[in-house]
């Protein structure tokens, strides 16, 4: 753990179709100067994702090559493929005071959150039901049926893990979504401001 970093790390964490990337390119748009972590994935890019700003693609052998490295805060398996999120990249830009906007599943969260107690802000997405995002899902056309039954079984699992977030937002409205996720961030960073 970094005794001396100042920046603050907010992690974003959401079932799959509940908004997350949204509110994230949202934030990322604004002003709010927040360095984005891309994460590294083993995965193809899905259409309209480019390299470098949905996450870094990689190979499988790589990915593993990194991880004997340790050169990962944390990296789960998903679906198969591996995701991970480099730990350079955090560690340069707390030490510059910057903050850190990281978009990674839960159990991912939980790694960041023991590895900096003292700098993460954890926030949970949360669609406004299940049956909402089911239907989210399915007009994303982006994968078959029984990826989506898949995802669906595996956001009821996540969602168990949204007490252990600092904060929870219903992505119901965008709008309204966002002007709390903002909100938050904004509030975190005078807090941490009166605290340096």
């Amino acid at each position: 753990m970094k005794k001396d970093a100042q920046g603050r790390l907010f992690v974003i964490s959401a079932p799959s179709g509940s908004g997350k990337t949204t509110l994230c390119n949202k934030l990322l748009d604004d002003s709010l100067d927040l360095a984005n972590s891309v994460s590294m994935t083993t995965r193809k890019p899905r259409p309209g994702e480019a390299e470098g700003i949905d996450y870094h693609f990689i190979s499988r052998s790589k990915f593993q090559k990194m991880i004997e490295a340790e050169e990962f805060l944390e990296y789960e398996e998903n679906f198969g493929e591996l995701y991970g999120t480099p730990k350079k990249f955090i560690e340069r830009n707390l030490q510059k005071g910057r903050s850190v906007l990281l978009s990674i599943d839960v159990k991912g969260a939980m790694k960041v959150k023991r590895y900096y107690p003292g700098n993460s802000v954890l926030i949970f997405i949360l669609p406004p039901s299940v049956r909402a995002l089911k239907k989210r899902l399915f007009s994303r056309k982006s994968e078959d049926k029984h990826a989506i039954t898949r995802r669906v079984g595996l956001a009821k699992k996540e969602l168990a893990y949204k007490n252990k977030y600092d904060h929870r937002i219903v992505n119901d409205r965008l709008a309204n979504a966002y002007k709390k996720l903002k909100n938050i961030i904004l509030r975190e960073e005078q807090n941490a401001a009166g605290h340096r």
